[in-house]
């Protein structure tokens, strides 16, 4: 329990599935963790599952599409355990299912803004002090719908795809810093998120695979992406700043295939054949 000594961390959506299983690594390893979202009951859980470990933890209670909500709560995990080192993006929705215009549009935007709009306000929020401090991490939750499209679950998918150029932004403004942003997908897990898709007639309807790839394990327990989220936060990946790994591959074939990664350009958004060149404009 020495690897994150001194070491403060930052999980949203920590109370179930996922943001706890990686809170849970987190503390493993030494780190005082913060457990960051709406529901106070669940948050609460993971820090007394912490403390019965003998870990450090706090748990804070916000709406993280709120700007001012988002800012208290950092300034309160601040005062409760210290500046913060990790930040890991978790918190998420997907509840939009099915065609577009078969979908609730309050919906539909409550899953995008939950997605991207709370990644942006924490991170926008502890950056400053990384900044300051000379370190830090964040990492950002992607998904299904990232790398390709996932039309029946439009708004999830856009917003995961609006993470992960976030994500490659965060890291180019942050360049010359020696703080790090990653984006992460932790691959198919059964969660609170999966289980509405399963038990909703939208879900049984638009996403008929989702059910037969769990009858047939083609799914990872979320242990594996608390450990890839641990090694990321020890810097084991540092070199792909900007780019997203995933839990589905194991850390040492991650590690073997960063000179790949880095000479082809891979793990970005690109549009393939779109304009001469896919550089940043210097122009702008």
């Amino acid at each position: 329990m020495t690897r994150f000594k001194e070491t403060v961390a930052v999980v949203t959506g920590g109370g179930t599935g996922i943001g706890r299983q990686i809170a849970l690594g987190l503390s493993a390893e030494g780190a005082k963790v913060a457990v960051l979202g709406r529901r106070i009951g669940v948050l609460d859980d993971t820090v007394a599952e912490i403390c019965a470990a003998g870990g450090v933890a706090h748990a804070a209670s916000a709406d993280l599409t709120d700007q001012m909500a988002t800012e208290n709560a950092f300034a309160e995990i601040t005062e409760k355990l210290g500046r913060v080192d990790v930040l890991v993006n978790n918190a998420g929705a997907f509840r939009a299912i099915g065609p577009i215009w078969e979908v609730d549009p309050e919906v539909w935007w409550s899953d995008v803004e939950t997605n991207i709009r709370s990644t942006f306000l924490c991170t926008r929020t502890v950056l400053p002090s990384m900044i300051e401090k000379g370190s830090g991490r964040v990492i950002n939750l992607i998904g299904g719908g990232t790398a390709a499209p996932l039309p029946p679950g439009s708004g999830y998918s856009v917003s995961k795809t609006g993470i992960m150029r976030l994500t490659e932004c965060v890291s180019a403004t942050l360049e010359g810093t020696a703080v790090v942003c990653i984006a992460m997908a932790p691959g198919l897990v059964r969660t609170d998120m999966t289980e509405y898709q399963l038990a909703s007639q939208a879900g049984q309807t638009h996403l008929p695979n989702l059910a037969k790839r769990f009858e047939e394990g083609d799914f990872l327990p979320p242990t594996r992406a608390a450990e890839l989220a641990v090694a990321i936060a020890d810097g084991q990946f540092d070199q792909l700043r900007g780019r997203a790994v995933a839990a589905t591959e194991q850390l040492g074939d991650i590690s073997s295939a960063i000179p790949e990664i880095l000479e082809r350009d891979l793990r970005t958004l690109r549009l393939n054949g779109f304009g001469p060149t896919m550089k940043p404009d210097p122009n702008y």
